[in-house]
């Protein structure tokens, strides 16, 4: 296949997701307003609840069994990798940059996090249907597309609202401190006050609660008689302890999460699976009723992803540095160590030789920053207007840079 071809491939799922959004941006705009901040609050607590846990769950059902997870167990470090990878990329943006610290954890987020669910959903099984794929026949391509991308969505999950989720917290709690001046010596946030100083959560009230506690959990101020007394050992005691007690373990089991964990159970386990997987199985009607509703997941993603991105054009003073930094770590950097740490694996013997497998776990490198990062932002009131602005830019280079490296992905892997 010749590389216009592959070019043309690439490029129509970009396309189509291009216009989705536009049609997104434009049912947000002031005079239409169907799709305004109201309403994609309320959309988006549907699409966390209902949309994402029911696509996941019910494609990793139907497509991971146990014998497949044997070979699948690579992308799960290739996504550690590339969080790993964002994350010192991100680091050494910050120390150049001279970031605020209320956005060091938005920044290393969206270095670190990709959006491996719902973009890898969109593009994968549409390039499996478009005519002249290299990778064999559209139905067999779509169900192991499907099979790829849900399981990317669900890794990615774990990763952002367990780490990501944490170092946007971490960075946020110093707002905390200095709204609570009267109380800094004891540095405490009381949840009266933060009640008072952000915005409306787009998780429910008691998610939202669990995190107000986590600013009760602060490292006690050195005094200046005993600075450089403290063993590091004990220090480094002091912040275990005092990760432990923050962590938010809702958090970490999001609704996508749970499904996750649903859909290897029903996959992998034989008499399980039989109960719900197939047309001969007794309670297959709740699979199939699963699977309609998380159809709506993709398209209501998208458009949510277009009303948001709109908010970005009405923010200023974002450091231009900044954003150009994060666009060049994940559209240049992250790429180019993806090839090396894919093709190594495949030279290595580590990853299978399906074609469609590499392009997942290449692709994971070159997608923008996870969208549920504004998600997070606003949860904490940190950084919410400079996160629409480095998700404007980023997605809208997005069909520039998606569409090119899904070319050169398709010409590398074929």
């Amino acid at each position: 296949m010749g590389l216009v071809d592959l070019f043309c491939v690439a490029s129509m799922p970009v396309l189509k997701v291009l216009l989705i959004t536009a049609l997104g941006s434009f049912l947000a705009l002031d005079n239409i307003d169907i799709l305004g901040e109201n309403a994609r609050k309320h959309v988006n607590q549907i699409v966390f609840f209902v949309f994402n846990p029911a696509l996941v769950g019910t494609n990793l059902a139907k497509t991971i069994t146990f014998s497949s997870m044997k070979l699948l167990w690579f992308m799960p470090l290739n996504i550690l990798v590339t969080v790993l990878i964002g994350s010192a990329l991100g680091w050494i943006l910050i120390k150049f940059t001279r970031a605020p610290q209320h956005l060091k954890g938005l920044v290393l987020g969206s270095c670190a996090a990709g959006n491996l669910g719902n973009l890898p959903i969109i593009i994968i099984p549409a390039i499996c249907r478009e005519k002249g794929s290299p990778f064999g026949e559209p139905d067999i391509c779509h169900t192991y597309a499907m099979a790829y991308a849900s399981l990317s969505m669900a890794i990615g999950a774990i990763f952002l609202w367990s780490y990501v989720y944490n170092m946007v917290r971490v960075s946020s709690s110093n707002i905390g401190k200095e709204v609570n001046t009267d109380e800094s010596k004891s540095n405490c946030v009381t949840p009266e006050k933060l009640q008072g100083s952000y915005e409306e959560p787009l998780l429910p009230p008691e998610d939202h609660s669990s995190m107000e506690s986590v600013y009760q959990f602060t490292l006690p101020q050195s005094n200046s008689d005993v600075k450089g007394k403290v063993p590091m050992s004990d220090k480094i005691k002091l912040h275990l302890m005092n990760f432990s007690r923050n962590l938010n373990l809702k958090a970490i089991f999001a609704p996508s999460t749970t499904a996750t964990i649903i859909g290897f159970i029903i996959g992998t386990i034989p008499l399980v699976r039989k109960l719900f997987i197939g047309s001969t199985a007794p309670f297959r009607v709740v699979q199939d009723s699963a699977a309609l509703i998380g159809d709506a997941a993709i398209p209501t993603v998208t458009l949510i992803v277009g009303g948001n991105l709109l908010k970005g054009l009405k923010v200023s003073g974002v450091q231009p540095l900044l954003v150009v930094g994060i666009i060049a770590v994940r559209y240049i950097f992250l790429p180019l160590v993806g090839i090396i740490v894919v093709k190594g694996a495949i030279h290595f013997g580590l990853v299978h030789p399906d074609p469609l497998y590499q392009f997942v776990l290449l692709l994971q490198y070159a997608v923008p920053p996870a969208m549920n990062i504004g998600t997070i932002t606003q949860l904490f009131g940190a950084g919410q207007s400079e996160c629409s602005v480095i998700l404007l830019w980023t997605y809208a280079l997005a069909s520039v840079a998606l569409t090119f490296w899904s070319t050169f992905f398709l010409w590398l892997v074929a």
